[in-house]
């Protein structure tokens, strides 16, 4: 039997406006739409998102989930996206929910607000996890087995966390040079845990759609679903698990729907049911089915992003330690204000997507990071920053 675990990531993060160092003290909107002529417009990027993206993707997986009795996967949506879906776009909502009821959609926790709070507060990431849990519970009524952190952010300490927190399985990148010539395609037991299992992305499979598939410089342009299949086929020779990770917004949003990726998408899903030998599992399903191989350890933070697959994406400059410095000193006293205002909008400044825009990074990786950031600049985003976290400061000092 060869297992497709597919796992979307669904996310949407609250940009600062262009605050300026004039706002602070007097205005504390970091997150409005600003002027009509802004670059920074929250509610239009969600909508341009949604039209492009989440809701003809959502369509798709709803007809694949009756026109398929086999196919399921698994979501994990951050709070932020929930909030501004619940603004501006209800009726996701009412289609997750939809797809929820299934029982073949499965929902993964993570931190509410896409944080990297695990690095900085171990305390302030657990009350981030447990708000994302209510939220869930609240919206979906259902209770998350599995976690992934933040950008699939993982180490040893991460997993043992984990653990103890009760979940049974946990997500990271199946990085070369922590497999060790091991396949992705297999269950694994983190290092120092007795019961959680660990599952790996299989990177180059996953990639081929998430990043490649318009591509055509790619040698290996185009991707049809016959190639793509055959590749899972050898693939699955070094294990009976594929587990295909990637965000939500490669349909639509970064592959654009002229390329042809939701026609290829549910042609693959068609055509890899029809061997009988194969099905797809959502996490929990892969997690309860098979047992770990061998453990794995990554004493070193891994994640899913940029050739390095470290955390240098968010933390690899100045500019972006000084400000996650500063964001994570300030906790004390902004939680004393017992302001929720205060505390929710300190909480929203620590969404990773604000240290992603001030990279500064060349090549292929600056060109994403250029790609994903509506600010003219990387210096931009840390200006605008600061300003807001200034007057955070000035908040929480009054």
């Amino acid at each position: 039997m060869r297992s497709g675990i597919l796992y979307f990531h669904i996310h949407q993060p609250p940009r600062v406006r262009e605050y300026s160092i004039f706002d602070v003290g007097n205005r504390s909107d970091y997150f409005s739409n600003g002027t009509p002529h802004s670059r920074i417009n929250n509610q239009l990027i969600f909508e341009k998102v949604a039209e492009k993206s989440y809701r003809p993707m959502l369509k798709l997986l709803e007809d694949l989930l009756n026109q398929h009795q086999s196919f399921q996967f698994s979501l994990s949506i951050t709070g932020t996206f929930l909030e501004q879906a619940e603004k501006w776009g209800q009726d996701i909502v009412e289609t997750l929910k939809r797809l929820v009821a299934t029982g073949r959609v499965e929902i993964v926790a993570e931190t509410y607000y896409h944080s990297l709070a695990f690095f900085f507060s171990k305390p302030e990431f657990e009350r981030q996890v447990k708000q994302h849990q209510a939220k869930i519970k609240e919206l979906f009524g259902v209770e998350s087995r599995i976690f992934r952190n933040t950008e699939l952010s993982y180490n040893d300490d991460l997993a043992a966390w984990a653990e103890d927190f009760g979940f049974d399985g946990i997500l990271a990148e199946g990085w070369d040079k922590v497999l060790r010539g091991r396949s992705p395609n297999f269950i694994y037991r983190p290092a120092n845990t007795n019961k959680i299992k660990l599952l790996l992305k299989n990177y180059r499979l996953s990639d081929d759609v998430a990043f490649r598939f318009s591509d055509k410089n790619w040698a290996e342009f185009p991707l049809t679903v016959e190639k793509y299949l055959a590749w899972m086929e050898d693939s699955a020779l070094s294990g009976p698990l594929i587990n295909l990770f990637m965000d939500f917004e490669t349909f639509g949003e970064h592959q654009w729907a002229d390329t042809g990726i939701f026609q290829f998408f549910e042609q693959f899903v068609g055509r890899f049911l029809e061997n009988p030998e194969n099905n797809f599992l959502t996490v929990s399903n892969a997690v309860a089915q098979y047992e770990a191989i061998d453990e794995i350890s990554m004493p070193e933070t891994v994640t899913w992003a940029d050739t390095e697959r470290d955390l240098s994406a968010w933390l690899g400059n100045s500019m972006q330690h000084e400000a996650a410095k500063n964001l994570y000193e300030i906790e004390k006293a902004v939680l004393a204000t017992k302001n929720q205002q205060l505390i929710d909008d300190w909480r929203n400044l620590q969404t990773s997507d604000h240290l992603y825009y001030m990279c500064t990074k060349y090549w292929n990786d600056g060109d994403v990071h250029a790609y994903f950031s509506a600010y003219e600049s990387p210096y931009d985003a840390f200006l605008y920053f600061m300003n807001a976290m200034r007057d955070v400061e000035f908040r929480s000092d009054t």
